[in-house]
């Protein structure tokens, strides 16, 4: 299932020709997975969700990985994200890729580019994503809490194109400051404004 958002490239003819289904939305990541997530439990009766943003692509093996966290009961009342990685070969890449990692260790803050999956019912107990153009990603496992997150093994590769382009310090420093504004209570325009300067 693809939830577009008023895309203007190909997205939509790729996608029909992989035999995917279409929900539009309005733009907006939150907007979007909610549009998605609401279409697959209502009208696909899925009981599994697993959410990915539309610049990152699961390694090889993913659906291996997948399934044996699915298999397991205990699982229900749990969610799993991927590692986060990039297209970039440089030492740069690496470093984020380990500060990313940590990040997710420690603070229990993975991000939507590194995948959710979820069963429906916990996805439906805790509110499901939040309308909201950016840090739905942040809401949603803030509410799932880090006792219930699980990191999978499988590596979900992200574009690197916004590192390259704003570098790899400004760009990581620009996303610790919207995610400290969105923690103070910030008001979204102003979050979404600094994150898309």
């Amino acid at each position: 299932m693809v939830a577009d958002g008023g895309s203007t490239d190909a997205t939509v003819t790729v996608a029909k020709r992989h035999e995917a289904r279409i929900v539009s939305a309005e733009p907006g990541r939150g907007v979007q997975l909610s549009a998605g997530a609401g279409a697959a439990i209502s009208d696909l009766q899925a009981e599994w969700l697993f959410f990915l943003h539309a610049d990152s692509i699961p390694d090889p093996g993913w659906q291996e990985t997948l399934a044996a966290f699915i298999r397991k009961p205990e699982n229900i009342a749990c969610a799993a994200y991927g590692r986060f990685e990039l297209d970039h070969d440089t030492p740069a890449a690496r470093r984020l890729e380990a500060m990313v990692a940590w990040r997710c260790r420690w603070l229990g803050l993975p991000y939507g580019d590194q995948g959710l999956l979820i069963h429906r019912d916990l996805y439906l107990s805790v509110g499901g994503f939040t309308p909201m153009d950016l840090m739905e990603d942040v809401s949603i496992v803030r509410r799932i809490g880090r006792h219930r997150l699980i990191g999978l093994p499988t590596g979900i590769t992200t574009s690197a194109s916004r590192y390259r382009r704003d570098g790899y310090i400004r760009r990581p420093l620009r996303n610790l400051t919207c995610l400290a504004l969105y923690m103070m209570g910030a008001a979204p325009p102003l979050i979404r404004r600094l994150y898309y300067r």
